[in-house]
């Protein structure tokens, strides 16, 4: 067990994800490290849970503009990318909650000592508590705690431009990629047409998720 720093200073982490959902593209974990100071200057300019801005293109651009707002005012910005054949091998044996502890633990491990360690998940990372004494674990945290809000706005951002490199790959031959990777009906279109075309799923699509009408 870790034995929380009494010098740490006045420091606070938050960890969110993005992508967990999806059927196509990678899963993104972030890590941001706040003071007060910048904790209050990200509220300012409008950080907030990345959910809240919607999925249009303007919404990304301005996640994007934000993150980088982030980044150039957090004492620390790390992020963990978990590609397609890892989340298939993790999902296959249950184990999703436990990739996502994994990669949490390693940003941690990274990080500068903090005095606060608030996670968005309660279940999915209050395991996290028995090593970490100072993590809290919670659900909608990126409601309440700017640094788990900034988090979320840093993962969405990067999980945004991980799936719109996939998209672009795609365009030329499939036209638009649009449902944004999520098993809906644009998606299942995209995934139909490929496996007709070439006899099997994209290598960008986890073959551990479900998709319906897909042998």
């Amino acid at each position: 067990m870790t034995i929380p720093d009494l010098n740490a200073p006045a420091l606070t982490m938050g960890l969110d994800e993005a992508g967990r959902g999806p059927g196509i593209g990678q899963m993104v974990l972030c890590a941001v490290v706040l003071d007060e100071v910048a904790g209050s200057a990200l509220s300012a300019l409008g950080v907030r849970d990345s959910k809240a801005f919607g999925s249009s293109d303007k919404s990304k651009a301005i996640r994007a503009r934000l993150a980088g707002d982030v980044e150039r005012l957090a004492a620390f910005v790390a992020y963990e990318v978990c590609e397609v054949p890892e989340i298939d091998v993790y999902v296959s044996r249950g184990g999703l909650n436990e990739l996502e502890r994994e990669k949490a633990d390693a940003l941690i491990r990274r990080a500068p000592p903090c005095g606060r360690i608030i996670a968005d998940g309660k279940t999915l990372f209050s395991p996290l508590g028995t090593t970490y004494p100072q993590l809290v674990a919670m659900d909608k945290a990126e409601s309440e705690h700017m640094a788990v809000a900034a988090a979320s706005i840093c993962a969405k951002a990067r999980r945004d431009a991980l799936f719109a490199a996939i998209a672009k790959r795609y365009e030329p031959d499939f036209g638009p990629l649009a449902g944004g990777g999520y098993v809906n009906p644009k998606t299942q279109a995209f995934i139909a047409e490929y496996v007709r075309r070439f006899g099997q799923l994209p290598p960008e699509a986890r073959k551990s998720w479900p998709w319906p009408g897909i042998s």
